[in-house]
């Protein structure tokens, strides 16, 4: 009887720490978004995050605590930075506080399966672990073209008198085309554009729905320029402390996540035509005057990488350019 009792015991006891061992190779990332949760990014984002936790069930979880209202827009890169949050989804632009470098993003010109190939995804994960205390985990949006959109018609790229709402992303080119320029966070555009505060707005081809402004837009300036950068960065020590079974783990969820990026440009064509149909009107300039413009948005741009960090630039460049 003593015997069977005690092998009893021995037996939970071991149950009892393989439990305990399973528990602690589970590891649970909070995840913020730097976007609203109602909008597109943030809505790809959830089905995303639903298969991580089914899939990854005692390796590892995503607990996705919300969007600006949890941390500010402008304050998330700095969060994951610190380790207030493990993880987020932000676009480089909204963390030049952080290192200005995470606006060089918008220059990439080949997809992210390229830059995983030819080195310009090593080499940005080098300067976001060194500068940012960040790894560059995945880009989730592609082919999305930046464009200007404006309440009042030009003729020509000239934004001279006009007040456009920026990010970083844009404000040189901008500035450049002699806008007055304005920087806010996008959910006090609508009120803006309003109030009459701005005339107008830099923004990709899709997600103005998101936020209404469609209701107090009148035209959108082709071609775009630029594309859009909507990524997902984690904490450097948080990242490394990842046992390799987590680590593989997402990675292959990452790779998963990137393989569905074909998504947008059909999104793209169907933004366009969605916008056309709520009157949003097209401005499009002649042909040599279009190409004129793409090439100013970057030739500005790389222009002022190089000013701000001119070793970075010069690296980043070629790996970003189309062979």
């Amino acid at each position: 009887m003593e015997r069977r009792m005690f092998a009893r015991a021995a037996a939970a006891v071991l149950a009892c720490s393989l439990a305990g061992g399973a528990a602690a190779q589970e590891v649970t990332l909070r995840l913020v978004s730097a976007f609203a949760e109602n909008g597109i990014y943030v809505q790809r984002l959830l089905p995303w995050i639903q298969k991580v936790n089914a899939e990854g069930k005692g390796v590892l979880q995503i607990n996705f605590i919300g969007g600006p209202r949890a941390i500010p827009t402008f304050e998330v890169g700095n969060a994951v930075k610190t380790g207030v949050v493990d993880m987020a989804l932000s676009t480089g632009a909204f963390y030049t506080n952080v290192m200005p470098e995470a606006d060089f993003l918008k220059l990439t010109q080949v997809n992210v399966a390229e830059q995983r190939r030819n080195g310009a995804f090593a080499a940005i994960n080098q300067v976001w672990n060194e500068k940012g205390n960040m790894q560059y985990l995945a880009r989730m949006v592609e082919n999305q073209p930046f464009h200007i959109y404006v309440n009042k018609p030009v003729s020509k790229p000239d934004l001279t008198g006009l007040k456009i709402r920026i990010t970083p992303v844009y404000r040189d080119f901008f500035q450049a085309l002699n806008a007055n320029v304005i920087t806010t966070a996008p959910g006090e555009v609508y009120t803006a554009l309003e109030r009459g505060v701005v005339d107008g707005y830099g923004w990709p081809i899709g997600g103005i729905f998101d936020l209404n402004w469609q209701e107090k837009t009148k035209y959108r300036v082709d071609p775009g320029f630029y594309d859009a950068e909507v990524s997902l960065v984690m904490n450097l020590p948080a990242y490394r402390k990842l046992t390799p079974a987590q680590h593989d783990f997402l990675q292959k969820q990452l790779l998963a996540l990137e393989a569905e990026n074909t998504f947008w440009t059909r999104y793209a064509a169907d933004e366009a035509a969605r916008q056309e149909k709520a009157g949003i009107q097209t401005i499009r300039f002649d042909a040599a005057s279009s190409k004129a413009f793409v090439d100013k948005a970057y030739q500005v741009a790389w222009a002022s990488a190089e000013k701000q960090s001119p070793e970075v630039a010069k690296r980043f460049r070629p790996l970003f350019a189309p062979k």
